[in-house]
């Protein structure tokens, strides 16, 4: 079947960094652009960052640029978020999710074109 699944959540205290892991199975990222989402308690999901199929273009929302970085390492059919400075309000469930070939910057415009989601890793920013 077609998975994802995410891991490296945890609590984490304000300034500090966190690298989560989205690993697909039944499918190949190399032709899927991947999103990853996020939402908080009382709060709209939201994009948060975008990878295209090859890795060759990223998208940020203004809120983690220059703080958060998306890569992927098809080899090992993972994508990944590297998250630093990282703030109290950046506390949510964090989410990824793929679709068939798309713009780069889907995540930020729309999510309800993945097809394909995560179960959600906790990402909690508190002294």
């Amino acid at each position: 079947q077609l998975q994802l699944v995410e891991s490296g959540g945890g609590l984490v205290q304000p300034g500090g960094s966190l690298r989560l892991s989205c690993a697909a199975s039944g499918f190949t990222l190399d032709d899927y652009t991947i999103g990853w989402f996020r939402q908080a308690p009382g709060k709209e999901r939201e994009g948060v960052s975008c990878i295209s199929s090859i890795g060759d273009n990223t998208g940020y929302a203004d809120s983690v640029k220059g703080r958060f970085t998306i890569s992927k390492d098809n080899a090992k059919n993972t994508v990944y978020l590297q998250m630093n400075s990282l703030k109290p309000e950046d506390t949510a469930i964090y989410y990824c999710a793929a679709v068939g070939p798309a713009p780069y910057r889907l995540c930020l415009i729309r999510s309800n074109e993945f097809d394909y989601w995560g179960q959600g890793t906790q990402v909690t920013v508190a002294s």
